[in-house]
């Protein structure tokens, strides 16, 4: 299985790194010069044979092992040439940029569709291909605040005195984000779990598809009882800290 990873930073390549690990041949294709941008994202560095620094950030390999690179220009005629040879080659393309980006270098899905009819074609981006959010861009830190997370997640809620409702909270009090950025991270899963069910699809029909995935959709979704609670029993969730909205016991304990 061969798959065209034109994505960068986590979401996407965490998505082809769960291909890779499951065996599929990734080719990751990153800029020249500067490669994808979690590269730079240090310290720590990676160290060579000597303990020397490189310029390889810790962070880019959380997310890129078991793949092979190569440096395209994709702004270029040459290099959008290569995409498409390589794209005519791939059961799979992943890819991450802003809606319509990769139209303009005609390496968008009905592009490539025209080169590849089995090519399954993964889309990542913040708000999905269409829809009045479709052209923002969209990030972890960002759809974690939009989309509930951080409305849950920190120390339990303190009362505040009337009044004062509009004044900010203490550092601390407030909504807090998680300590990786889980809604990329599951955004990875859900496009390695998306793909599998297109080759699944393609296996018995022959066809490709195109996979519109955005992170605000996988927040919502996961948000799992929460969600339930509000929907059924009308419950605004809240910060608990460690404890939970529905069973005890269930918190820190000495």
């Amino acid at each position: 299985l061969r798959v065209l990873d034109l994505s960068r930073v986590l979401a996407g390549p965490f998505a082809t790194q769960n291909l890779a690990d499951m065996g599929a041949e990734v080719i990751k294709v990153e800029r020249p010069g500067a490669g994808d941008d979690t590269r730079g994202w240090g310290p720590p560095w990676l160290k060579d044979a000597e303990g020397r620094d490189t310029r390889d950030a810790a962070y880019f390999f959380c997310a890129n092992r078991n793949k092979r690179s190569v440096a395209i220009d994709i702004a270029t005629p040459d290099g959008q040439a290569l995409v498409r040879r390589l794209a005519a080659e791939a059961d799979v393309l992943l890819e991450n940029f802003k809606v319509g980006g990769l139209r303009q270098y005609g390496l968008d899905y009905e592009s490539l569709k025209s080169v590849n009819p089995r090519l399954i074609y993964c889309s990542i981006t913040g708000f999905g291909q269409d829809g009045p959010y479709a052209q923002r861009p969209g990030y972890d830190f960002l759809i974690q605040g939009m989309g509930g997370l951080m409305s849950v997640t920190g120390p339990a809620e303190v009362s505040r005195e009337p009044g004062v409702a509009g004044e900010p909270l203490p550092e601390g009090q407030g909504p807090q984000k998680v300590g990786v950025a889980l809604v990329d991270i599951m955004t990875g899963l859900y496009a390695s779990i998306g793909v599998l069910a297109a080759l699944q699809h393609r296996h018995a029909t022959g066809e490709g598809q195109h996979i519109d995935l955005a992170l605000l959709d996988v927040q919502v979704a996961a948000l799992a009882n929460q969600t339930a609670n509000h929907l059924i029993g009308g419950l605004v969730p809240k910060r608990m800290g460690n404890a939970h909205p529905n069973i005890v016991p269930y918190q820190d304990f000495p």
